[in-house]
């Protein structure tokens, strides 16, 4: 749940539980300096439980419309998975997914190239080529939607997928595409961020996982991880480097959306 701060909140939402017989077994509560509080449960019930009587009943003790409450059952997330050409991010997630370590269902791998199609397919993975190749951007990205939808993913993940995406795209999946950035954000937005980052002679190098939004770069982090480098590293020494610490932070961050762990505030997120 989240909203303004109020007496007796933590109160409801557990009364309301302890009602449906559920019984908690984590809480946790933040409170921003503004005011707004933010509050995660987790929760069980020895039967079948239904979702809206406990909205409904959640509505009812706490009737002011600016708490926003909901309810996520404790599943596998359906993702669709976009890239380019780079393996490290892609790879990592095959393998967590194959071994069961990613609290996802990666229902398609969609791509501008069809170099990385070998690869998913030991994973018995569809694997959809949509080249970019004679196409405006509004045209492209109209054909990977098509082979997008059909999936009906929650999330889309995009592991170095190599494109701007057009806002017209992005509202299509609000809050529901998570990009990893190989920079520690704000820091070298854009192209080659390893290249500015070596020409601005930097003492680490980072990766930052976000949600996107319609300004590059620009979404609400939800990871970031840093590595020290030296004077020696070139900027190809920082790119080879830096792909450990990109695999590691979209995996991080995947495991706390999928988890249902991210609340989003503005152009922040808050982590419960």
């Amino acid at each position: 749940m989240e909203g303004p701060d109020a007496k007796g909140l933590i109160y409801h939402v557990t009364k309301v539980l302890y009602k449906n017989e559920c019984n908690v077994i984590r809480q946790d509560e933040y409170v921003s300096p503004s005011g707004q509080f933010f509050m995660r449960t987790e929760f069980e019930s020895a039967d079948e439980l239904n979702p809206e009587k406990v909205l409904q009943d959640l509505r009812t003790r706490v009737p002011d419309e600016r708490i926003r409450f909901r309810t996520n059952a404790k599943k596998k997330k359906d993702v669709v998975i976009l890239c380019t050409k780079e393996h490290h991010c892609i790879s990592d997630l095959l393998t967590r997914f194959h071994f069961n370590e990613l609290d996802a269902n990666i229902l398609a791998v969609v791509s501008n190239y069809d170099v990385l199609e070998p690869f998913v397919s030991k994973f018995g993975i569809p694997f959809h080529t949509v080249s970019h190749e004679g196409l405006t951007r509004e045209e492209h990205e109209e054909a990977v939607f098509k082979a997008i939808e059909p999936y009906q993913p929650e999330y889309l993940v995009l592991a170095k997928y190599m494109r701007i995406l057009t806002p017209n795209f992005v509202e299509k999946y609000p809050n529901k595409i998570v990009n990893i950035h190989h920079s520690f954000l704000p820091a070298f937005i854009g192209a080659n961020p390893y290249r500015q980052a070596y020409d601005r002679g930097v003492k680490i190098i980072g990766a930052t996982a976000h949600f996107v939004n319609n300004d590059l770069d620009d979404g609400p982090i939800i990871a970031q991880d840093v590595k020290r480098v030296s004077h020696r590293f070139t900027a190809k020494d920082m790119s080879r480097e830096g792909k450990d610490v990109e695999k590691t932070v979209l995996t991080k961050a995947l495991k706390l959306v999928f988890n249902d762990r991210v609340f989003i505030y503005g152009n922040r997120t808050i982590i419960l």
